[in-house]
């Protein structure tokens, strides 16, 4: 048998890969990507121009010694007084909490693609979400202190309002990824919508809503002590009267009681979150149910290994009434202790908060003559420019912050995400540091930095960027750990470094997350500077502040109007690079 020897072609397989087709970049994301470019380089040119260099933020550090020699020892209330401070702001913070967890069901519901009448209602719904989390809470306070005066009550309705934005949200993402399966069934059954929700869409989002809502009580709870500026009740006006009065030692006393407050919420909430993930070791997001496909299916693997054993148990020893009843496993003892300690604690709360409820039956009166005082916008005895001026700072301030935070959150994010770290030592001490970062408010950390540097736009944004760092560091770690395990497990086989599988298969995974995360980063800063500027960290909040307290509202509806559009604007962006780097 004669073997021929095909003819060589190299010819003709290099002209096919020459005539191969090219993937082309389209002009939208070349576009995108220049927007990106522009933002970076608008944040570091607004670095620069505010004056902001580390050593003359080192070299302040005397400033901060003098500060703590004058202070002397940090002192506290009364132990029985700083006990009813703190359960006041806990019982307030949940109690806001939870009423904005009740608001945002039908508003996510209208909202969610897959569960909403119409494309009408959808855009009503998220138009809501972005105009509610759009008016700082320090504003809604304000209003809400005119018809209710002083107590927890302004508290609670700012709070609840405020948190509708992002809670909705979050609710109706969870929403439109659901099964569609049990829902579907439920319609064909000739189930009412009603039915369809309660038995086909709330089970599967369940788990996801409560551990949004505890996330978001962990940001409510930080959020709080600036509520305390405007006569709201609790351990922000207790530290708010203490530096008014220049009691530095009692004001940072508080501070301490307030940022270890939030350090423990945050382990508390972590651990219900990962418990109700039913995987306490990978606590990552509240979306780990229904976004971690390999979570899910190690819960369908489950779910299967059960039913199997269930089968496979004899008829004869499944009685009736034990079919109808269900055993009192060691899950189910734990989950219903676990909900009347819940309900415990949400009866405490209304408790001690002192809610007057008469005042919501006799606050509709008051409604009209305090829209009066809010309408029509106006900026006053100020300058349009001046204001513009004054908002172009705070978004200045935002972007500075926001790029000075990247680089920090990258890097603590990816030693805290279990496939980059190099070890579990080096992911726990990452993620404490993340937690102990963002237990510190913001407005804290604005207070001592303009004691260090001084008024102006510096002691903002280091305070925002650190605050940031704990926020954004944390969900890098979570983008990276939901990422395919593919690509990493490939790079490594064939002899990949470490750093090498970072760089060419977890990062590039995570590039749509981190834009989508950068952007989130950028529209907290935007409202958090805009607080800020209260206590003297620059931009916008300076004239907010004057203008609440000198009872010119129609100049607060001015600028809120000018955060709504910008955020509008961020919302926008956002929207679209998510759209185009998907």
């Amino acid at each position: 048998m004669t073997v021929v020897a095909a003819p060589r072609r190299e010819g003709y397989v290099g002209g096919l890969l020459s005539r191969a087709p090219k993937h082309r970049v389209s002009p939208e994301r070349i576009a995108a990507s220049l927007t990106l470019v522009v933002l970076v380089v608008l944040g570091i040119a607004s670095l620069v121009q505010s004056g902001f260099s580390l050593a003359g933020v080192f070299q302040s550090w005397g400033n901060a010694q003098r500060f703590t020699t004058r202070v002397g020892a940090l002192t506290f209330p009364a132990p029985l007084d700083l006990l009813w401070l703190i359960a006041l702001t806990v019982g307030l913070v949940l109690v806001g909490t939870l009423v904005a967890a009740a608001l945002s069901v039908p508003i996510a519901y209208l909202a969610a693609a897959n569960t909403t009448p119409g494309p009408v209602w959808r855009g009503i719904a998220r138009f809501i979400g972005v105009l509610t989390r759009s008016i700082p809470d320090v504003v809604l306070a304000m209003a809400f202190v005119l018809m209710f005066s002083l107590g927890t009550l302004p508290g609670i309705l700012a709070i609840g309002i405020h948190s509708i934005g992002m809670i909705s949200k979050m609710f109706a993402d969870a929403i439109e990824q659901i099964d569609e399966g049990p829902r579907l069934a439920i319609r064909a059954a000739g189930g009412t919508k009603l039915q369809q929700f309660t038995a086909g869409v709330l089970p599967q989002v369940l788990p996801s809503w409560v551990a949004t809502v505890l996330h978001r009580n962990d940001i409510n709870l930080r959020g709080s002590v600036v509520l305390g500026y405007v006569g709201v009740a609790g351990l922000g006006l207790e530290m708010s009267y203490a530096f008014k009065a220049l009691n530095y030692g009692r004001g940072l006393g508080i501070a301490l009681v307030i940022f270890v407050l939030c350090v423990v919420m945050e382990i508390v909430s972590s651990a219900v979150r990962g418990a109700m993930l039913g995987e306490t070791a990978q606590t990552r997001s509240w979306m780990d149910r229904i976004l971690h496909p390999r979570l899910r299916r190690r819960e369908e693997a489950g779910s299967g290994a059960a039913a199997a054993a269930a089968a496979a148990k004899p008829a004869w020893a499944m009685s009736p009434s034990a079919a109808v009843r269900r055993p009192w496993t060691r899950e189910r003892r734990r989950n219903t202790i676990a909900g009347w300690v819940a309900v415990a604690i949400v009866i405490g709360s209304l408790i001690v908060c002192q809610i007057q409820w008469s005042d919501l039956i006799t606050v509709w009166a008051k409604i009209p003559e305090t829209a009066v005082k809010f309408w029509p916008p106006d900026f006053g005895n100020y300058d349009a420019s001046v204001m513009l001026g004054a908002m172009r700072d705070t978004i200045a301030i935002a972007l500075a912050a926001t790029v000075l935070t990247l680089l920090p959150s990258l890097l603590l994010g990816s030693f805290a995400a279990r496939n980059v770290a190099p070890n579990g030592t080096v992911r726990g001490i990452a993620r404490f540091l993340l937690v102990g970062i963002r237990g510190i408010p913001e407005l804290i950390l604005a207070i001592v930095l303009i004691v260090v540097t001084g008024l102006g736009p510096t002691a903002g944004i280091v305070a925002l960027a650190i605050g940031g760092i704990g926020l954004l560091g944390k969900l890098v770690a979570d983008s990276f750990e939901e990422v395919d395990r593919g690509p990493e497990r490939a790079l490594r086989a064939v002899g990949a470094t470490r750093i090498q599988t970072y760089a060419s298969a977890t990062v590039p995974q995570g590039t749509r997350a981190l834009i989508g995360h950068s952007f989130y980063m950028l529209d907290t800063n935007i409202r958090a500077a805009t607080i800020l500027g209260i206590v003297g960290g620059g931009g916008v909040g300076y004239y907010l502040l004057n203008a609440g307290q000198g009872s010119r509202y129609e100049v607060v509806t001015a600028i809120v109007l000018m955060i709504l559009a910008t955020v509008l604007v961020v919302e926008g962006l956002a929207m679209w690079m998510r759209r185009v780097f998907r």
